[in-house]
């Protein structure tokens, strides 16, 4: 069967000889027949989906046939030139970790139409019922039910740390063509959808913290692994470097990375991306770690280890839709006059949009630290400065104070903008994306402005509401997320799926 740019081309050998009637009937029987080599409806609304400065992830209108060719032909290019043999469909599970299939790469257009098929369990990994005869039959059926990953294809990459390899990113859909309720990236999307309904953009980046240790030539079942001392000596270097170049080639440009605060510990910060981009490269970071330290025998852990910190910070601004002006500034274009003066008042630095963003932030921060810090081990530093440390800790903000909850930064070429410090490297970054969306979204929707400052008053403001504060338990913080109504439903059913055993129907 000839593809698409065979059909195009064979159309165009006698154009010179053909009247305008003709041209259109044969373009009419070209269409027809690209649609029956098995390019689906639903994979052709995902061909050509946009990576940079939408923030939906989703196309209004239905590609049409010569931009569908043009990515598959780009794409055969890009196959040819690095000499790929194998495609990798990956998504994310619930925990944030990639499971994937990999397919041989000539059999890559025929999977683009149909999808690879997954078992739903696989993204959907939670802890067995207690007592297996009390499960619901069609909850068990739902789980075990099998799903189809659906690419996306501009996020189709060469992996620089795989032979020969290439992956493209998927997003789960059911056998009808539904899309999985429970899927994080599809609830990120979705909030950003809102998001660019309301009239605005996001700017965004993680900065994770990882772990490094270092292992031994020979294995055996005492072996301790250690943690590697001076991450940024010679002997680390090449570690690291292939590390930034090969998440680059990858789509996920590093912007710094540094030896963090203990031994063994690495961090990374990410370029900023509009709307899906900046989850897509969080998670291209979190396996592409894992891959490239194998390589150099190393061992690799975002989990937060005890009386170790991994920080998963979520630095984010809001901007018109087309990605022109910051709106978290106080004036038109950039801020930096502004945010550079001593004199202004750190409530000043945000503009009435900042501030009712970080206020909704601040009032849903007892169920965003539920998602974002969804381990006991995450949530004690929250308290670990605290000498009298209690059941809930406040949820500070401040101005260039790294030590509070959400952070604002006018420093930079980028203006005004807002770290979510509650966040562990743990952490879903799609399901953080989502429900830092949420909460900001139910924040401009609100009335007031008003701020506490960072002492507690509310500086010219108004009355201030009483600082919202943060449980230590990961069980209150269950209880906090089941009784917000702001954040989605999706990502609260998800952390009682993995921490409770409840199954998503």
């Amino acid at each position: 069967m000839n593809n698409e740019g065979d059909l195009l081309q064979e159309d165009s050998r006698d154009e010179d000889n053909e009247t305008e009637g003709s041209r259109m009937r044969k373009l009419r029987r070209t269409r027809k027949k690209v649609t029956k080599s098995h390019i689906s409806s639903t994979a052709i609304e995902e061909m050509d989906m946009p990576n940079s400065k939408d923030d939906t992830g989703d196309s209004t209108q239905i590609p049409k046939v010569p931009q569908v060719s043009s990515r598959m032909k780009h794409i055969k290019q890009e196959m040819a030139k690095n000499h790929l043999q194998f495609v990798r469909f990956e998504a994310t599970d619930l925990h944030g970790v990639s499971r994937s299939k990999s397919i041989p790469a000539h059999f890559f257009q025929e999977k683009v139409a149909q999808g690879v098929l997954m078992p739903r369990g696989y993204l959907e990994s939670i802890p067995n019922p207690k007592g297996g005869s009390d499960v619901d039959h069609l909850r068990a059926t739902c789980f075990h039910s099998d799903i189809v990953l659906r690419p996306e294809l501009s996020t189709f990459r060469a992996l620089p740390w795989a032979a020969r390899t290439a992956r493209v990113i998927c997003e789960p859909v059911t056998v009808t063509g539904e899309p999985v309720r429970t899927s994080p990236r599809h609830l990120a999307r979705r909030q950003l959808r809102r998001l660019r309904g309301a009239g605005f953009s996001l700017l965004s980046a993680f900065l994770y913290d990882f772990c490094l240790f270092g292992l031994p030539e020979a294995m055996h079942p005492k072996t301790v692994s250690f943690p590697a001392p001076l991450l940024l000596g010679d002997h680390h270097q090449p570690f690291l470097q292939e590390l930034v170049v090969g998440l680059d080639g990858a789509g996920a440009t590093v912007e710094s990375f540094s030896s963090s605060t203990r031994p063994g510990q690495v961090e990374l910060c990410l370029r900023p991306a509009f709307g899906i981009g900046a989850a897509d490269n969080a998670f291209t970071l979190r396996a592409g770690v894992q891959e490239v330290a194998r390589k150099h025998n190393y061992i690799t852990s975002f989990f937060v280890e005890t009386g170790l910190c991994n920080s998963g910070i979520l630095s984010h601004s809001l901007w018109d839709v087309g990605g022109k002006n910051n709106l978290f500034c106080t004036g038109t274009g950039t801020c930096t006059s502004t945010c550079t003066s001593t004199r202004t008042e750190p409530t000043q630095l945000l503009s009435t949009t900042g501030r009712r963003w970080l206020a909704g932030l601040l009032q849903h921060s007892a169920a965003l630290s539920c998602l974002l810090a969804p381990a006991g081990s995450c949530r004690k530093r929250y308290s670990k400065e605290r000498q009298d440390p209690k059941d809930r800790v406040p949820a500070t903000w401040g101005y260039n104070d790294n030590s509070c909850a959400f952070n604002v930064k006018c420093h930079g070429e980028r203006g005004a903008r807002v770290e979510n410090n509650l966040g562990s490297a743990t952490a879903n970054p799609y399901l953080v994306l989502a429900a830092t969306v949420a909460a900001g979204l139910d924040g401009l929707q609100g009335s007031g402005d008003a701020l506490p400052g960072p002492e507690g008053d509310s500086p010219g403001l108004g009355p201030a509401p009483p600082p919202p504060r943060i449980p230590l338990k990961l069980e209150d913080a269950l209880a906090a997320l089941e009784e917000d109504a702001c954040l989605p439903t999706g990502p609260r059913r998800h952390v009682h799926s993995v921490f409770c055993g409840h199954e998503e129907t």
